[in-house]
């Protein structure tokens, strides 16, 4: 495709516009599903409470995301009089940008990513860390108690978080040999009883696999550990001041997170784009819907535990993060580590 366009629009205008073509191709169908996943969201809740949730707006209420879209739209920006508006409105965009541009090295089927680059997950863990920018911008820039300490609760949680996602990671690239997504994908293949194309069963990674969607659900605020939004102490958190298309672009970036935690499971532990069994048949079924199902399967997991589980306290927050998960992940890491290395995994091992 980049080969045809420069040779028709020449080498620097046809590169452009094949990589805006791509851009597009991946930047519009993820937001489409995430302003779905918000439908879904508030479906799997109300199933929950025996409610029927968005049922008015379109069939089954699939119209209700659209709608809510548009009533943002237009509604009046409100800037605080004390805020420091430059602040106060680049954060959205910084939350928005930094979850969009995390999809570039996320592989939907073997050879359909737009950037398969061989430092894949830390290229996503660089990007997730500066996340936490565009939250505590807004809680400053807000000049108000509530989303200031809502900011930087956020703050504290996400990097006491991410360390234990960075040590339950290291154990996935250790089997894989390769900080490359779409290796770590095929390395997932027959990788369990030469049948299973997951890591779920293994039971080396299965304990991993628990503490990363534990932690992953703690890294996007979500609940039960969604601290710097609890309506019942900070009101709204960092999102207090915020109204109109500034306060959806702090959503859509949570809810893309979200939705990138989900992948992210999906290829570190459930296959990714590969069928979940070693079948012929099953691999005519496109990567990409394999891919899809998953992140789908995780989403309403994160939903059910949304609706089921009471919000932590903030004490309990941080002391599962830093006395818990960090040293399960740290001694994990040289489990699996010594395990490889004993059973002859790497170069020069004993057999």
């Amino acid at each position: 495709m980049v080969a045809w366009f420069q040779s028709e629009l020449g080498t620097g205008l046809g590169w452009f516009v094949a990589h805006l073509l791509l851009v597009l191709a991946i930047a519009l169908p993820v937001m489409a599903v995430m302003a779905m996943s918000t439908w879904m969201d508030r479906k799997v809740w109300a199933m929950m409470q025996l409610r029927k949730g968005p049922n008015v707006v379109g069939p089954f209420g699939l119209a209700q995301p659209f709608a809510d879209g548009l009533k943002l739209f237009l509604k009046e920006t409100i800037i605080p009089s004390g805020a420091s508006k430059g602040v106060f409105l680049i954060a959205p965009m910084i939350s928005f940008v930094l979850a969009l541009v995390a999809w570039a090295v996320i592989p939907f089927d073997a050879g359909l990513v737009l950037a398969d680059i061989n430092v894949g997950l830390l290229y996503l863990f660089a990007v997730s860390s500066l996340g936490v920018y565009g939250i505590i911008m807004s809680g400053w820039a807000s000049n108000s108690r509530y989303p200031f300490l809502g900011g930087l609760r956020s703050a504290a949680q996400m990097v006491s978080y991410e360390v234990s996602i960075g040590f339950i990671i290291v154990t996935v690239v250790l089997y894989a040999s390769s900080f490359n997504l779409t290796d770590i994908v095929e390395s997932q293949k027959r990788a369990i009883l030469g049948v299973f194309n997951l890591n779920l069963l293994n039971p080396l990674l299965f304990p991993m696999a628990v503490l990363f969607f534990i932690s992953a659900l703690a890294e996007t605020n979500r609940p039960p550990f969604d601290l710097p939004e609890a309506e019942a102490e900070l009101v709204a958190g960092y999102q207090v001041e915020y109204s109109s298309m500034a306060f959806a672009l702090l959503m859509l970036g949570e809810y893309m997170n979200i939705l990138l935690m989900c992948a992210l499971i999906s290829i570190l532990f459930l296959g990714g784009y590969l069928p979940p069994v070693d079948w012929a048949p099953l691999y005519a079924i496109p990567g990409f819907f394999w891919l899809f199902a998953k992140i789908v399967l995780i989403f309403f997991l994160f939903a059910w535990v949304k609706a089921s589980v009471p919000r932590y306290r903030y004490d309990q927050l941080m002391r599962l993060g830093w006395k818990v998960f960090l040293p399960i992940s740290l001694f994990w890491v040289a489990l699996v580590s010594g395990w490889l290395v004993f059973t002859g995994h790497y170069g020069g091992a004993p057999a």
